[in-house]
This record gives C-alpha cells, structure tokens and sequence, in this order.
C-alpha cells in the first residue's frame, strides 16, 4: 500500500505553551545538549505533517521551556532526517500490505476464505517459480510460428486470425498443465466458431488469461497499452490482433469500443472483463457497460462465463506464487437484447448466482 493512500494526520503542533514573552524570535541554532532544541517564532507554528495515522508514535517528543519560548525536545537517537521517517513509515506499511494478501477468494464472499501470509507454504513459492519459468521457455519456442505464420495470416484470416490463436492455446496448455487442472461446464452453450459474440465474465487473477485462452476461441482481449511494450509477449498480443487501451483516457475507451464493433461486424468475438479489474477481495464488483452497449448496438449475444479457483491459486498481489487447486469455467446461455442495461443486470446476476452456488 502507498503512503499516498494511507489516512492522512493533521497538524501536530510542536509548540504547546504560549511564551511568557511576546518578542519574535528567529529560528535557534542547534544547542550543545544530548537532544536537539529548535526556536520558533509566535506567529509561525511549527507542524508535521505526515500520512501515516500512526505518526506520532514515531517521534519522542517532550516540550520544554527555555528563556520563556517553548520548545520541543527529540531525541537524536530518533534522528532528524526526515528521509528516514518516510522510508521506515514506507517500510511498515510496505509490510502490512502482505499481513493478509486477500480477505476472500474466488468470488465466494465467504470469510472462510482468508489466506494470510503464514500460510504459504514454500512449495507454492517453487511452483510459482517453475510456472514463470515454463511459459517464458513455451513462449520463446512459439512466437517464431507465429512470426512465420502472420503475413499468411494478415492475407487469409485479418480479423479472426485462428491460426495465431491456436499457437496460443498451445502456450496457454503448455503452462498451466503442470500445475493444475481446467474443468468446462456448459460447453453446449458456446456458439458456432464462425458466430461472432461478446464474451464477458468475473475476473480474479492473472490466470484468468490463460484459463480462457485453454478454451481455444478467438475472441479478441481488451489489454492495457503498456503490457504490448513487453518483448514476445507484447509482440504475440499484437499478431492475435488484441486490442490495446488507455484506461483513464476517455478518447482511447472510445476507440477500443468502436474497434470491438468493427472486429464485430467482421465475424471475428471480443472478450471483456465488466468489472474493469482485477477483484480485491474476491466478491464481484459492479459491471461496466461497455461490452453491453457494443453487444446491443451490434446485435449479438452476450455469453457470461464464470472463473472459479483463479483467485485461490494466484491472489491478487502474490503473482508469484502458485498455490494448488483447480479452476472451474461455466459457461452459461447467451444472452440477446437491445437494452445495455438489461443485458448487464442478467450477464452479472447470472455470474453472481454461480459464485454463490459454489460456496
């Protein structure tokens, strides 16, 4: 957690008795003692300001009174450099981030869900290691298909671009396969490959990608601009033809949903995340209508999906760890509608309604 967002604390004030005299001082020099003295002048309080609710615990603070002029006493033990209380403030609160790494998981909104740091074990940590490891060397082994495969691709197949997502299906099954199990329900309920569709569902953690790219459709993810800079990744991203986006640039939102549209009309699907992010504690956040609106206006289905066990394996803010345990996808209905606001309140109801069943 950054400072920044920690409750701030408000004036403390280093001066506590009014001065016996109504002179103004200057600022006094460092005395000879053990501590250190400060003077200040009677119009101009000194104060501190600091972040962290916690603050003054930081500080040995003892007021004393010398020629009639208040003055506050710290420790030199302590130190002054105020340097050194914002990195020891950071560190602490850098710590505490980690105390409970998330609150609930899997969308359950169960308390029985808690998953403190004691409790990860050193084999998660191993395996986090050897997940990283596999999907950078399946990775490196299968962008050269896909550079060699995308001029072809470009000519025969620019906007569903199979091929592309077929080697990518491979990297995703290649990588996941060691280290836990993918279950899919309600399969029946997929449309034709050749149909293009609005694919939406929860989102939990950063397995969310892989889980979904295991299903082998070509739907077209909504990623973040920064994330396509990244060397074989960011590269394979733009050969599938993923679109980027600003997420706090309004001109680029607007972009990403015209260009969702037009990939539409062309045949090829889009998949959106409605909660905009990735869940904190594990419960469904609200829905975006973005991907409703561009299923409304297009006049195709919306097909939910549930993610189950993501957010178990890998929380939020320990990517490097993979815990066991298994992921269950649900695919459910479509549905169809020219109202955005309908077609949101069942995609989520929907999603939300499995999530409670699964408890």
């Amino acid at each position: 957690m950054e400072l920044s967002s920690l409750p701030s604390v408000s004036s403390l004030s280093l001066c506590h008795p009014k001065p016996r005299s109504s002179a103004t001082l200057p600022f006094l020099p460092f005395s000879n003692r053990k501590g250190a003295y400060f003077g200040y002048s009677l119009c101009k309080r000194a104060t501190l300001r600091n972040s962290c609710n916690s603050a003054q615990n930081n500080f040995l603070r003892i007021s004393r009174t010398h020629d009639g002029v208040s003055r506050c006493y710290f420790n030199q033990k302590e130190g002054l450099n105020r340097s050194y209380y914002n990195s020891k403030l950071h560190n602490e609160n850098k710590l505490s981030r980690y105390i409970v790494a998330r609150s609930e998981f899997a969308g359950t909104g169960t308390s029985d869900a808690a998953y403190s740091l004691s409790e990860i074990k050193p084999g998660s940590k191993v395996r986090g290691v050897c997940f990283y490891a596999v999907t950078a060397i399946a990775a490196i082994l299968l962008i050269w298909f896909m550079l060699v495969l995308h001029p072809f691709v470009l000519l025969f197949d620019r906007y569903r671009r199979k091929a592309q997502h077929f080697i990518a299906k491979l990297w995703a099954m290649a990588t996941v396969a060691p280290f836990f199990k993918i279950e899919f329900e309600g399969l029946e309920n997929l449309p034709p490959q050749d149909v293009p569709a609005v694919y939406v569902s929860n989102h939990q953690s950063f397995l969310d990608i892989y889980t979904l790219l295991t299903l082998g459709r070509s739907f077209k993810f909504i990623s973040k601009t920064g994330i396509f800079l990244y060397p074989i990744i960011g590269w394979a991203m733009s050969m599938m033809g993923l679109i980027p986006l600003k997420r706090m640039d309004s001109r680029s939102q607007l972009d990403c949903l015209k260009r969702c549209m037009d990939l539409i009309r062309n045949g090829a699907s889009v998949f959106f995340f409605p909660e905009g992010t990735r869940s904190k504690d594990g419960k469904l956040g609200s829905f975006k209508k973005g991907a409703f609106s561009v299923a409304a206006k297009t006049g195709v289905p919306v097909v939910p999906m549930t993610l189950i066990g993501t957010g178990k394996i890998m929380p939020l803010g320990l990517e490097g760890v993979i815990n066991s345990g298994s992921v269950k996808v649900v695919i459910h209905k479509p549905i169809k509608g020219s109202d955005p606001e309908i077609l949101c309140n069942e995609a989520r109801n929907t999603i939300a309604d499995t999530l409670k069943h699964q408890c």
